[in-house]
């Protein structure tokens, strides 16, 4: 469960922990359909068998996670400033996929919009408010069979498929209701920490009935009745896109820059892995804490002015604290993070 948390600690906070992209959302539920019954264990079977491999639509993410909003005044934030919008703010996004290597996705921002096209192994990257583009030309690498990953990008399918990769002896898995997701008829796949230790109450994992797909992946807070976090498909269409998706051409007047990325070989890539700060795991399952070591904490985070609407001090450092996750920045320069109460950071810091 961590492995998919840690993907939504902001970059500013642990920078070499964050995915690549989020997205924030709400599910499009309807009135509950009627469908033949299916085990746990029948809707984990169909999930994995899933072959979809091609799709477009929209999805949508919301965050209530008890942090500050930022008052919205136009254009796109940079910083922690966009860390802080991305975790309390509703976005939306378009995408456009076909197999593992041709992705199209378009974050709409207010009064902006940002691009992520994948065509092979051209990568073109825009920003319609600094009207920039970078084209990058991806090192030769086998492809890979997950096309929910969609180059990095985070969908309701990739969202799920970490959840449910990490489901272990601490997790119940049951069915819910039936329910309706983006106009198509769902599952219900509810996942329960078996721990008391932990934020989290429950994952609840919408999987479409006819293609196995997750349509949408909603968190509940422990002892909270509004969802925590949602990301969800508001439209869906199951089927190859136009082709003309996957091609980008920078607009009029756009400043463009070129980029080409090394390939690297299995053996450089573990040796330059080990150069970074190397994360430690305390306790497993639910309540297993992340640990880095010593000068993780950026100096641009602690000057940074939200640093002190974001954080409290405790004892032995700074908590940021959310409804699902605590982040303890201590004072002698780690970072803690794990789906639990601030206590239990603070026993893992002290070496309890």
């Amino acid at each position: 469960m961590m492995r998919a948390w840690l993907r939504w600690i902001p970059a500013a906070v642990v920078p070499a922990l964050i995915g690549a992209g989020a997205f924030a959302v709400t599910a499009q539920a309807g009135a509950a359909p009627d469908l033949p019954p299916k085990t746990p264990e029948q809707l984990l079977t169909l999930v994995g068998q899933s072959t979809v491999r091609a799709f477009s639509g929209t999805f949508e993410q919301t965050s209530e996670l008890g942090l500050p909003k930022l008052p919205s005044g136009g254009g796109t934030l940079s910083g922690p400033a966009a860390v802080l919008d991305l975790l309390t703010s509703s976005h939306t996004a378009r995408v456009y996929v076909d197999g593992p290597t041709n992705l199209r996705m378009q974050v709409m921002d207010t009064l902006a919009e940002r691009d992520v096209v994948r065509r092979g192994n051209d990568l073109w990257l825009y920003s319609s408010e600094a009207n920039t583009a970078t084209h990058v030309t991806l090192p030769a690498e086998p492809a890979t069979q997950d096309a929910t990953v969609a180059g990095g990008a985070e969908t309701p399918a990739q969202l799920a498929g970490l959840v449910l990769a990490a489901i272990d002896p601490s997790t119940d898995v049951a069915v819910g209701p039936d329910t309706t997701v983006a106009g198509r008829t769902a599952y219900d796949l509810v996942i329960t920490p078996r721990s008391s230790g932990t934020l989290v109450g429950s994952v609840s994992i919408a999987v479409d009935a006819a293609t196995g797909l997750p349509l949408s992946v909603v968190v509940q807070a422990r002892g909270q009745d509004k969802a925590g976090f949602s990301l969800a498909f508001t439209s869906l269409t199951v089927g190859v896109p136009a082709a003309e998706r996957f091609t980008f051409v920078p607009p009029p007047g756009a400043a463009v820059q070129q980029q080409v990325l090394p390939t690297l070989s299995a053996k450089h890539d573990v040796a330059g892995a080990s150069t970074g700060p190397r994360p430690t795991v305390s306790g497993t399952g639910w309540d297993a804490v992340v640990e880095l070591p010593l000068g993780a904490v950026p100096s641009q985070l602690t000057s940074s002015p939200l640093f002190g609407q974001l954080t409290r001090a405790v004892p032995g450092g700074h908590l940021l604290h959310t409804s699902l996750l605590n982040i303890l920045l201590t004072d002698d320069g780690r970072i803690l993070a794990g789906s639990v109460p601030v206590e239990r950071l603070q026993a893992v810091a002290a070496g309890r």
